[in-house]
């Protein structure tokens, strides 16, 4: 069975969920680690100069890019617009492309 677009983009949307549960505790100890004091900042600042610490924030953002796309795409659907099944496939398409080229500009940023 091959599935359609629509249904990957959803599937990757309610993983991309999950995968955020996860990740706002490394969000939460960035923050609690640059607030706490400057000698914490300092090292919060020598430890994302590293390539794995950069990655796992670059992985952590593009799952809330993701996310955050897709559901600006649930309620633009939720609003009445693109409920037919062209207008979920071109929707899906626009979450992927969108989403693509934001990630990697966040990560341009991070890098």
């Amino acid at each position: 069975m091959r599935l359609p677009i629509t249904a990957w983009t959803s599937i990757a949307h309610r993983a991309s969920g999950v995968f955020l549960f996860a990740g706002m505790a490394v969000l939460l100890w960035v923050l609690d680690a640059s607030l706490a004091s400057p000698e914490s900042f300092a090292e919060l600042q020598d430890c994302l100069a590293s390539p794995l610490p950069r990655l796992v924030l670059w992985a952590v953002v593009a799952g809330l890019i993701y996310h955050s796309v897709a559901g600006i795409k649930h309620l633009v659907m939720d609003a009445g617009i693109g409920e037919s099944m062209e207008g979920g496939t071109r929707g899906a398409r626009i979450v992927i492309g969108v989403s693509a080229v934001l990630i990697l500009l966040a990560g341009v940023w991070i890098w």
